[in-house]
């Protein structure tokens, strides 16, 4: 298994992406549902002047076959994968998750990101493509 890590073009965004859901969570705290934050984020985001794309439908297929799809949160640029959380603790599912639709954009960098932690900080989650 081989990991590509992101460009820093793409881990400024990240970055720049975090520090605007900081924000939103200085702002808001914990407790509210997940579509709360999307929109509060989404503010940030226009601030901020990053381009971003919510609810974004994500083909699946299987065996060459299209079998459904997934719904993305945000995609910020066009390039990063964010999913936003507002549980008590994060799980391996989540991460799966993200790495799921990392793998169907062909995308090497996504966020989880938990706005019902304590800080921020520590509900933030990078996740890296791994093949």
């Amino acid at each position: 298994m081989s990991v590509k890590e992101p460009s820093k073009e793409l881990d400024e965004l990240a970055n720049r992406t975090i520090g605007a859901a900081i924000e939103v969570h200085r702002e808001l705290g914990a407790g509210f549902l997940e579509s709360v934050y999307e929109q509060a984020l989404a503010v940030e985001l226009t601030r901020a002047q990053i381009p971003f794309s919510t609810q974004i439908a994500v083909p699946l297929h299987y065996k060459g076959e299209k079998i459904g799809a997934g719904r993305i949160d945000l995609l910020i640029a066009g390039q990063l994968v964010v999913e936003l959380k507002t549980v008590s603790v994060l799980l391996p599912v989540h991460s799966a998750q993200v790495m799921s639709y990392l793998k169907a954009l062909g995308q090497p960098l996504g966020l989880l990101l938990n706005f019902n932690a304590p800080r921020m900080r520590d509900g933030v989650k990078r996740v890296i493509l791994s093949t």
